[in-house]
């Protein structure tokens, strides 16, 4: 069933506006007394049913409440992914939403590929949080998770200075992400993602002096799409939120 998610509470009555509303009215072509799943900003799910339209606004009217629809998993997983080429930033976006993510922070790094400027930058925020968006409502989703403003690695550092955070760094090999995860018990993580290129000797310190702890994914070199869908999918599973 079609899920929408709500940016105030669920009420009796309550009206879709906006980018939903018109996905509503001109791409599934809503009628009145159809239903839906709707999720308010406080992650109550419900069922509501269409009961009329306009232009641009589709009027909805509480059904009932779904007892036990929290999907979320019961850690917060943020994923640092440096600049990937191409159209892989969507791909590792959408994966990412139905493994579980919070949240998704691309990170500029010395050998990112792909340089933007301030407008694409915005641009390309939006468009993935588009993406996150719809992966959500797809995979059932109780809270969107958020692709935040592109970053670089001090402001990173900063910003989650109280998660604990684990960096997939090629030249480990000392520490494997099974015996990491294993000496670490903690609500918050955050996983770093190198690009194509792989991170600079600079940019591993200045994370270790963070208290970012290195760690291998293993003997053989990952695609950067599949680092982080990999670590993220073992995360969740030796933590057990799969």
């Amino acid at each position: 069933m079609r899920r929408l998610f709500l940016d105030g509470l669920i009420s009796d009555e309550f009206t879709v506006t906006g980018d939903d509303a018109k996905h509503l009215l001109y791409s599934m072509r809503v009628r009145p007394q159809q239903v839906f799943t709707v999720v308010d900003k406080d992650g109550k799910v419900a069922q509501a049913e269409v009961s009329s339209c306009t232009a641009d606004t589709v009027r909805m009217k509480f059904l009932h409440y779904i007892d036990d629809a929290d999907t979320e998993p019961p850690i917060d997983v943020v994923v640092a992914q440096c600049l990937p080429k191409g159209d892989k930033m969507e791909y590792i976006v959408q994966k990412a939403v139905e493994l579980g993510a919070t949240s998704i922070v691309p990170v500029v790094s010395q050998h990112c590929v792909v340089k933007y400027d301030a407008k694409k930058k915005m641009q390309r925020q939006q468009k993935w949080q588009k993406i996150a968006d719809e992966a959500a409502k797809q995979c059932g989703r109780t809270a969107k998770p958020t692709v935040e403003a592109v970053t670089d690695f001090k402001q990173l550092a900063e910003k989650y200075s109280d998660y604990t955070c684990f960096i997939c760094y090629e030249a480990e090999d000392e520490l494997s992400v099974k015996e990491a995860l294993q000496k670490v018990n903690s609500a918050k993580y955050l996983i770093l993602i190198g690009p194509e290129g792989g991170l600079s000797r600079e940019e591993v310190q200045l994370c270790r002096q963070h208290g970012f702890i290195s760690i291998s994914l293993g003997k053989r070199i990952l695609r950067t799409e599949t680092a982080s869908l990999a670590m993220l999918s073992i995360l969740m599973y030796e933590k057990e939120a799969l």
